[in-house]
């Protein structure tokens, strides 16, 4: 297993070998269990990543995947449905709007949000007048809309030109904008990972937390893990790649992608069972 920098990693990690039944492994799901791909219909998890879960799931209080995606989608691109070992699964999709679990295979949900129809409906005439509807791609999340850059001939460009332009359509509707890796996605305000994985862990009565991530809207969960450490429960943050500076420099961790993240579940699977 990789060698933990911080000591307040190395006591998260060895508090999580010490009792593994109170301790939470939650992970991030584009970028740290499944690669980044142009298409984001196409992400599958690592090869070896499911499995990596399901072994590590039968020690553990819990293993998380908490996404921005919806919960269904992850679940269905990451194949975690019907897996043995991994009835301690549960997926916090639109940053925790949205719960499914293992146990009983079903999403629950509030309403979402009505500023979101609104800014769907509104999105292509934003998107030609700033001369970039067939340089993005859409992704229509249910309860957010995102708009990827990745495919534009200057992706970084593009990106910054819709920053105004998107930021102006979502205020309008009630609506926030996150940024990402080449990615801007209008949605709700008032959630974020960092909530969702802070109510998961109080909910769970856990003693500790690993989280794994790879992007900006990974910040608030690395935060939250900060505020837990404060309150005097165990942490580990684990980095995935390291595109984002910010998000690297926090990490206890760093690794240079999801394979990396894989094995390092796997060896952690491993010492746990021994």
């Amino acid at each position: 297993m990789d060698a933990i920098r911080t000591a307040a990693g190395r006591d998260g990690l060895a508090a999580i070998a010490a009792r593994p039944s109170r301790a939470v492994i939650a992970l991030d799901f584009d970028g740290t269990l499944a690669p980044i791909v142009p298409d984001p219909e196409r992400a599958r998890a690592q090869p070896g990543a499911v499995e990596a879960l399901a072994a590590l799931a039968p020690h553990v209080a819990s293993v998380a995947v908490v996404t921005g995606r919806p919960a269904g989608v992850a679940v269905r691109l990451g194949g975690f449905a019907g897996v043995p070992g991994l009835g301690h699964l549960v997926v916090l999709g639109h940053y925790g709007a949205e719960r499914w679990d293992a146990v009983t295979g079903t999403v629950h949900a509030p309403a979402p949000h009505p500023g979101v129809a609104a800014v769907r409906s509104e999105l292509p005439g934003v998107l030609a007048e700033a001369g970039l509807w067939h340089d993005t791609y859409v992704e229509e999340k249910g309860r957010a809309v995102a708009v990827h850059t990745r495919r534009a001939g200057d992706p970084q460009g593009a990106f910054e030109t819709l920053r105004g332009p998107l930021a102006e359509l979502a205020a309008r509707h009630g609506l926030v904008v996150e940024p990402g890796r080449m990615v801007l996605e209008l949605r709700p305000p008032g959630v974020d990972k960092g909530v969702a994985l802070t109510e998961y862990v109080r909910e769970l009565g856990a003693e500790s937390v690993l989280y794994a991530g790879d992007d900006l809207g990974d910040l608030p969960a690395f935060a939250a893990v900060d505020k837990l450490r404060s309150d005097g429960l165990a942490g580990v943050l684990l980095c995935s790649g390291t595109e984002v500076p910010d998000l690297a420099a926090r990490a206890d961790l760093t690794v240079p992608g999801p394979a990396e993240v894989t094995g390092f579940l796997a060896d952690l699977a491993r010492s746990l069972s021994a």
